[in-house]
């Protein structure tokens, strides 16, 4: 099916293919994360409320999260660059 396509169509495919697949990527490592940060942290039986050590280590978490998301978008951009 592709065949039928001019050059420009499927360079404009492909690069869609690269962004949703570098999507999925990165919402598969939020997801990872988000649940490796939540068993990590939180200790107790979920109330309305974290504790001081669950709140403190899933701000640390978070924080670590974040600066592996930038990371990423960095490399990413790197590389397209």
């Amino acid at each position: 099916m592709a065949d039928n396509f001019d050059e420009a169509t499927k360079k404009e495919l492909s690069a869609f293919l690269e962004k949703e697949q570098t999507q999925a990527k990165l919402h598969s490592t939020v997801h990872n994360l988000t649940t490796m940060c939540w068993d990590k942290c939180v200790t107790s039986t979920p109330s309305t409320r974290f504790s001081r050590g669950e709140e403190s280590c899933l701000m640390n978490c978070v924080d670590r999260f974040l600066d592996t998301s930038i990371f990423l978008v960095r490399q990413i951009q790197e590389r397209r660059d």
